[in-house]
């Protein structure tokens, strides 16, 4: 009696269903978490410490100003500078694998119509190392030069939107690399960085450590009042007040008048 021979769709079936079942299952993102690269200064203050109030307007010992980064495009300067506004800040870089696209227009915009201006880095300590972050910042649009019109870079260190709020590290382990990162920013350009947190951060992933005063303070918080600062630091240099203010959402008030900017521009 001759073999049964099974039919070829059939055959292309089972073959298929056994690829199937021996393939690994497929790997989905997870959609809580942005894509890496899209983290911006601030990111975590709402959903960590809230939001109570504004500080109140017109105060002639603060002065206006604002930070931006790729998700808000091309920025109007023109329209920020009619409202007061008169110093900003650009997202340049993320860890060492991203700059950000819109960084001209926003870093020589500013400048252009007459603001002094700067750059931060958003650090993600667990990627690669802070000197080497430090590198690509200053690489990649986050140096300085005395031109009365350019501010030292920023080391934006707050919750990690990607993972674990402190990256994973230890508290001495998070100060170490802070350390690397501000001393290798030093080395480049001959200038302090400026540390932008938050409070509650700060004392989670350092232990609140004191160490860094040489270094002016941005501080966060979303209130009518600046509160409690980081241990180390008696005042703030500057204070992001705000993520809803008019015509880019973050808003922010140096403390003191247009010529402490340009004194900390000046170096």
């Amino acid at each position: 009696m001759p073999l049964l021979r099974p039919a070829p769709a059939l055959l292309t079936t089972l073959a298929a269903l056994l690829c199937a079942a021996l393939s690994p299952a497929p790997v989905h993102a997870d959609p809580a978490v942005p894509a890496r690269g899209s983290a911006y200064m601030g990111t975590g203050v709402l959903a960590h410490d809230g939001q109570n109030g504004t500080p109140r307007t017109g105060l002639a010992t603060q002065t206006e100003g604002v930070d931006v980064a790729s998700y808000q495009g091309d920025v109007a300067w023109s329209a920020l500078l009619g409202s007061g506004v008169r110093w900003a800040y650009s997202k340049a870089t993320e860890g060492t694998y991203y700059t950000n696209p819109s960084f001209a227009q926003q870093y020589n915009g500013s400048y252009d119509v007459g603001m002094i201006r700067g750059a931060y880095h958003f650090a993600t300590p667990d990627t690669t190392g802070g000197a080497a972050q430090a590198d690509y910042f200053v690489d990649h649009g986050g140096g300085w030069s005395k031109d009365g019109r350019t501010l030292p870079g920023v080391l934006d260190i707050e919750w990690n939107p990607y993972g674990d709020a402190c990256y994973g590290k230890s508290a001495s382990g998070m100060v170490g690399w802070i350390t690397d990162f501000l001393n290798r920013y030093k080395a480049r350009t001959g200038r302090n960085a400026v540390i932008y947190t938050a409070t509650s951060w700060w004392s989670d992933c350092t232990g609140n450590y004191a160490g860094f005063a040489a270094n002016p303070l941005w501080v966060a918080r979303y209130a009518s009042e600046v509160g409690t600062l980081p241990a180390g630091w008696s005042s703030y240099t500057m204070w992001q007040y705000t993520s809803t203010g008019p015509t880019v959402g973050d808003h922010d008030k140096f403390n003191g008048t247009l010529d402490s900017v340009v004194a900390l521009a000046n170096g």
